[in-house]
Order: C-alpha cells, then sequence, then structure tokens
C-alpha cells in the first residue's frame, strides 16, 4: 500500500549539490505514525548504509561521512522528505533509497523502500 517514489538524483561535480526528493503514496506524514524516515545509499560492490534517518521526528542519524553536508527536511503536506546534498564528493556515488517505518493499525511496525534513485559525483 505504501509507495516511496525518489526522484533528483543524476550526475554531479564534486563539490557541487543535489537535492533528492521521496514522494510517499498510500500514507499521510499528517495523520499516519511515522516511526522513522529517511535515506539509505547504496554504493556499487558494498552494502547499502545509512545516510541519514529520523527517527520518532527527532534525534536524526547521520552516517558520519556526510554529517555537515546532508540535510533531511520533510513536507508533511506534500508527504515528501527530501535530502539536501551539498559538497559532494565522488565516495557518495551511490544508489539513494528512501526508507520509512510506519506502524500498522494491529501495531506492528512495517519499513518501506523506495526504488532508488542514482546520485554519480566525478571528480
Amino acid at each position: 500500500q505504501v509507495k516511496l517514489v525518489e526522484s533528483g538524483g543524476g550526475v554531479v561535480q564534486a563539490g557541487g549539490s543535489l537535492r533528492l526528493s521521496c514522494e510517499a503514496s498510500g500514507i499521510s506524514f499528517s495523520i499516519n505514525v511515522i516511526n522513522a524516515i529517511g535515506w539509505y545509499r547504496q554504493a556499487p560492490g558494498k552494502q547499502r548504509e545509512l545516510a541519514v534517518v529520523s527517527r520518532n521526528g527527532d534525534s536524526t542519524n547521520s552516517a558520519d561521512s556526510v554529517k555537515g553536508r546532508f540535510t533531511m527536511s520533510r513536507d508533511n503536506a506534500k508527504n515528501t522528505v527530501y535530502l539536501q546534498m551539498n559538497s559532494l564528493k565522488p565516495e557518495d556515488t551511490a544508489a539513494y533509497y528512501c526508507y520509512l517505518v510506519s506502524t500498522s493499525r494491529n501495531g506492528t511496525e512495517n519499513i518501506h523502500w523506495g526504488q532508488g534513485t542514482q546520485v554519480t559525483v566525478s571528480s
């Protein structure tokens, strides 16, 4: 039921910026309980890793490698979460996946993933 669609990826030179968007459907940020929301990334040949995730609307966790450069924000009216990426480095090259954890009516947590958007940073 819940669908996450990422956009905004592309090719950018090192030092540049991109803003990723994740639009959610089948869920309301203003009505439903969102336990966690944010972004993971997966570089070629590597494990998927946390980039920036917020849990319970607070305590944003960022990977050490992106702290100070990546900022997450939300627009509840648009059911959209953003990832502003500044000072991009070649090592930021990865597929970026939107991540959301919601609570079902029966109280069970459900994990949702987007299909990913590719970010390529050239040097």
